[in-house]
């Protein structure tokens, strides 16, 4: 009765033990999307940057991308249209998307059961051979596969919105380099126009030295301030390749696609700046870093449980055994049908070690998110002051310092050529147009500029970094000189 009675139970165990697998293989497996988990990184490059998005995966992916970049590349190149050209033709954004895949393809294998292990041993001596065939099949990680298969599905949803991240990256980037680029070459032009105007006074300058009518000191000044002119367009011209070729690489062009061309000019300013109250609201809401941030902490959350739940078991190994042995002499054969069960319990710790582990690493990430958190308000704060007294700069330049200087100019003119003034007078008040000028054009590329920051603060894609570019270099070296 009590070998029948083991064998009912062995015979329950198995069919419990294959009905709980089939369970949880149908509830935890995951299968591959098909788009490739792009869906939120599209969703939010077209709400957030009214833009579309591609994950090029096949030739067909790659010819009709290509027949859009050069459809927009036919035309002017305004800040829209090359980050949409950078969004599809930039193969580092390509690269962050094959990342995405690759995370999708962890997510599947994780939720997949573990794979049986087979082992046949045979062993042979005067009397018998002795074959054993063993399958072992990890219990504990089938009990497990629920939870970790939904762990790794917060681990690809992290991957999506890193993906996600990195296009809105890719985006403010291209921006900045556009607003860059146009105005480094606003201000090539500009100094192209004053080099013109420099050269011709400078040849008048020279044509009456020669007749005595002018002396040596005022031809002088007339020559040093054309040679100023000159250094400071090359200089400007060499801003402005460098510039563009940013702006090249962000948009992943070469060969004949770099007949591109671009505006003369920065975007006049908006009649009123936006308004922001609640920036601080929206960034903790839609930042894309505080997102991947929650989701890892919940993560940390389930896997913080699963330690509690297997933290005196670390490993539950079920073996079914088939033991076949066979006389030399006689040939007779005699099977054995049995389990093995095994399992390692930590005597030592007690499981308090990876407790311990589990814990320290949760709380370590809500400190990181609390702390991402107040650095997200104080980074948008920051970028709307940033956006508004930028914009309150540039207004004040085109509104009253450039009118200012344009009369101060023509009537400085007018009264050198009546002779009232001397040269001198008219080269300082030429500085310091040619410094307000490119002030003005400093200050217009900066509010756009501090419009990305402002967008990224608040939806995330890094922050710009500032610097001095040519043209402030040049305002500052355009100032007037002290008599």
């Amino acid at each position: 009765m009590s070998v029948m009675h083991n064998n009912k139970f062995l015979r329950s165990s198995a069919q419990l033990a294959v009905v709980l697998g089939v369970g949880l293989l149908v509830s935890a497996c995951k299968t591959f999307s098909a788009d490739g988990g792009m869906e939120p990184v599209s969703a939010l490059a077209s709400y957030e940057l009214k833009k579309d998005v591609v994950a090029i995966r096949s030739k067909d992916d790659a010819q009709a991308t290509r027949i859009v970049v050069e459809r927009l590349l036919k035309r002017t190149l305004t800040a829209e249209t090359a980050v949409q050209i950078a969004l599809l033709n930039n193969h580092g954004l390509q690269a962050a998307y094959n990342e995405l895949g690759i995370a999708e393809a962890t997510m599947v294998a994780a939720s997949l059961p573990p794979n049986p292990t087979i082992s046949v041993s045979r062993l042979s001596d005067a009397v018998e051979v002795e074959i054993e065939r063993k399958i072992v099949g990890n219990i504990l990680a089938l009990a497990t596969l629920p939870t970790r298969a939904d762990i790794a599905a917060d681990r690809f949803r992290q991957a999506q919105l890193r993906a996600a991240e990195e296009t809105l990256r890719v985006a403010a980037e291209t921006r900045r380099s556009y607003y860059r680029a146009v105005a480094a070459r606003e201000q090539a032009g500009f100094l192209a126009q004053a080099k013109d105007g420099a050269e011709a006074a400078a040849q008048l300058a020279r044509r009456l030295g020669e007749t005595g009518a002018l002396n040596k000191l005022d031809q002088a000044r007339e020559q040093i301030f054309y040679a100023e002119i000159t250094a400071q367009l090359a200089t400007a011209r060499q801003s402005a390749a460098s510039e563009r070729e940013r702006l090249v690489r962000l948009m992943g062009l070469w060969g004949n696609d770099l007949n591109f061309v671009i505006s003369k000019s920065l975007p006049p300013l908006p009649q009123r700046p936006y308004s922001a109250p609640v920036v601080e609201v929206e960034a903790i809401r839609r930042r894309v870093d505080l997102q991947i941030a929650r989701i890892e902490l919940d993560a940390l959350a389930k896997s913080y449980g699963l330690t509690q739940a297997t933290r005196f078991i670390n490993l539950l190994e079920v073996a079914h055994i088939d033991k076949t042995t066979r006389e030399r002499e006689t040939g007779e054969r005699l099977r054995t049908r049995g389990f093995e069960l095994e399992l390692q319990i930590p005597i030592f710790d007690f499981g308090e070690v990876r407790a311990r582990q589990a814990t320290e690493t949760y709380m370590q990430a809500v400190n990181r998110l609390t702390d991402k958190a107040v650095t997200v308000r104080s980074q948008a704060r920051d970028a709307y002051r940033l956006y508004r007294s930028t914009y309150d700069i540039a207004s004040h330049y085109r509104r009253e310092l450039l009118p200012l200087r344009k009369i101060i100019s023509d009537e400085t003119l007018l009264r050198y050529n009546a002779m009232q003034i001397d040269v001198f007078v008219l080269i300082a008040e030429a500085r310091q147009r040619i410094a307000a000028t490119s002030a003005a054009i400093g200050a217009q590329r900066d509010f756009w500029l501090a419009t990305v920051d402002l967008s990224t603060a608040v939806v995330g894609g890094g922050q710009g970094v500032g610097g001095a570019s040519a043209i402030d270099i040049m305002a500052g070296s355009a100032a007037p000189e002290g008599h």
